[in-house]
């Protein structure tokens, strides 16, 4: 089959379509690697080094997230070289960033036995960045992945409002000169905060209420439904705490959002929680 690559992931032989990656090769051989920048609709942006793997006859460790498989390829995704340089990572980054919202890097930490504390515990403490009534930017999580970034511009939203400014250690997300939202070019259509796996970027409404110790995961309930402000048909995954919406999100497989809202589906919900006045027409 011309359109069909060969090749070894952990001693197994898989057959993949020309141009899979080596992620989605080593998923569909059931050795799936860990991600943290890695999103399904967005490029690969080879930022976090979490899903590296061992190639035979490369000098470097490679991102299973962006190479592509080749014809005799032969792949290790759990040898000790790769699961030092994960563990590195998984401490580096927890070291440096409060991940108490991200499931992910603490997946990485745990199944690598990272220890965060061996490099001090030096989190970039930022204050919050707390200038709109829709989200909020809590920097001292983030980890650069850059899916924030890939979000606004070319990729979903075309809207080019977010940037990675500074370099090394003084690396961040800006909306250009050090502006609020509200005077950058934000559409507010909150695709960031979808993509963003840390909670770096969140919702201010669970915002608060992490805040005020009310939100509760295991409280929350979800209800699938279609956004009624034009025909485009988007899907709305509704959550519900205390019988009030706290957020709307889409699904990422929805045929029509990918898991991308505009303003109005995502934030413009507060109307059905309004009571009409007694007596009003």
């Amino acid at each position: 089959m011309g359109n069909d690559v060969t090749m070894t992931i952990d001693g197994m032989t898989v057959t993949v379509p020309y141009g899979t990656t080596i992620r989605a090769a080593a998923t569909m051989a059931g050795h799936p690697v860990p991600t943290l920048c890695w999103h399904e609709h967005l490029a690969p942006a080879n930022a976090c080094r979490a899903c590296v793997v061992e190639v035979e006859g490369s000098r470097t460790l490679v991102a299973a997230c962006s190479r592509e498989v080749e014809p005799g390829m032969v792949v290790r995704t759990t040898s000790e070289r790769v699961q030092r340089a994960r563990r590195v990572v998984a401490e580096l980054l927890a070291s440096a960033s409060d991940a108490s919202l991200a499931p992910s890097l603490e997946a990485l930490c745990r199944d690598t036995g990272a220890h965060p504390e061996n490099w001090g515990g030096a989190t970039w403490h930022q204050p919050v960045r707390d200038d709109n009534g829709l989200y909020v930017r809590d920097y001292a999580k983030c980890i650069l992945c850059y899916r924030c970034v890939e979000a606004c511009g070319d990729q979903a939203q075309n809207t080019f409002a977010i940037s990675v400014a500074g370099r090394g250690f003084h690396a961040h997300i800006d909306a250009g000169w050090d502006r609020a939202m509200p005077e950058s070019d934000c559409v507010f259509c909150g695709n960031c905060v979808a993509v963003c796996p840390t909670g770096a970027l969140i919702d201010r409404t669970e915002w608060t209420l992490r805040q005020n110790g009310q939100w509760d995961d295991a409280a929350i309930t979800t209800t699938d439904t279609v956004c009624g402000y034009c025909g485009v048909g988007c899907g709305l995954t509704l959550h519900v705490l205390d019988n009030r919406i706290v957020k709307v999100t889409s699904p990422p497989d929805h045929p029509v959002t990918h898991g991308m809202l505009c303003v109005k589906g995502r934030y413009a919900y507060q109307y059905v929680q309004q009571e009409e006045a007694a007596g009003e027409d």
